[in-house]
């Protein structure tokens, strides 16, 4: 387990690197008005903490629009993977926000920055809150409710939406940004795979602590950044799917999260496949797993997040 662990360490880290040397990160500004496809800034200027000038410090949320006639005014906000090492854009990002603009979501696919260019938490989690808190004041604009607001995460975006899901800030209505009046709580969490244990000092599977060398303050970091332990009854009802065989993210670590929402009485569902690699997406051909997506866009349906909402499709800035 340990070599196998160090395997996955290495081959992240050199991930990194080659990031390091050939950026893949999101640029806001880079539109594709061909595929109707917009990336923003989260902040007109720097964003808290920011480090530097360059596309790792800046981050941004690239805007999906649905199918021409399908829009049904429910967002989605999208959250990669990748470790806090780099980000899964293409695997858990654009598939996950074709999936939903095809059943008529709005979808937000947020290139958050990385522990691995010096964005320790809590930086990461600064813009998954700040990402909610736009969508939700640019409401009208998106033509979405700001009650319909679905956050889905996988691997560390499992985590880091899991953390903006329980550890929301509510809106500060006196503010001068107009995006910080409003509360960062997601009304609906989605975690595929999450990797919700990352802070721990256990090196006998990945570890956030052992990734970016800071086991000297990990209990203090999970103390403060462990999912679970920040579960309340106001927690967002929530979707997940793992799988029983996940060698990166053992399933305990669903198991965990799961009851912990069972204890606080939050609206919640869960699916343990038994065969399957970490990072298979949207299940990515599997027989077993490409059923996966179905289930959740069942236990979306009850909601009416795939019913149109006719006060708000169609209105105007």
């Amino acid at each position: 387990m340990r070599q196998f662990l160090a395997f996955i360490i290495a081959g992240l880290l050199a991930c990194a690197a080659a990031q390091a040397q050939m950026p893949n990160c999101s640029t806001a500004g880079a539109d594709n008005a061909f595929l109707n496809i917009q990336t923003i800034r989260l902040w007109p200027g720097d964003a808290p903490e920011a480090k530097g000038t360059t596309c790792y410090d800046i981050p941004t949320l690239t805007i999906l629009n649905p199918r021409p006639g399908a829009n049904n005014g429910s967002a989605v906000i999208v959250l990669p993977g990748g470790a806090y090492v780099g980000l899964a854009s293409d695997l858990e990002g654009r598939e996950v926000a074709d999936w939903f603009t095809a059943r008529g979501f709005r979808a937000f696919i947020l290139s958050y920055r990385l522990s691995s260019h010096g964005y320790l938490l809590p930086g990461p989690l600064l813009d998954a809150r700040r990402a909610v808190q736009l969508v939700r004041a640019r409401a009208r604009d998106y033509q979405i409710d700001p009650n319909r607001i679905v956050m889905i995460g996988f691997s560390a975006g499992g985590h880091l939406a899991a953390l903006a899901a329980t550890q929301p800030i509510a809106g500060q209505p006196d503010a001068d940004d107009p995006i910080a009046r409003v509360s960062s709580r997601p009304n609906y969490l989605v975690l595929g795979y999450g990797w919700l244990g990352a802070i721990s000092s256990d090196t006998s599977h990945l570890t956030y602590c052992k990734l970016f060398d800071v086991m000297d303050r990990c209990e203090a970091l999970r103390k403060a950044y462990e999912p679970d332990l920040f579960v309340t009854k106001d927690t967002p009802p929530t979707f997940m799917y793992h799988t029983f065989n996940d060698q990166t993210v053992p399933v305990e670590q669903a198991l965990a999260f799961y009851d912990a929402l069972v204890k606080a009485g939050v609206s919640s569902e869960i699916h343990i496949f038994a065969n399957g690699a970490h990072g298979s997406g949207l299940g990515k051909g599997d027989p077993a797993l490409d059923k996966w997506p179905a289930l959740m866009e069942n236990w979306l349906r009850p909601f009416g997040l795939l019913t149109v909402d006719n006060d708000v499709v169609g209105t105007k800035p």
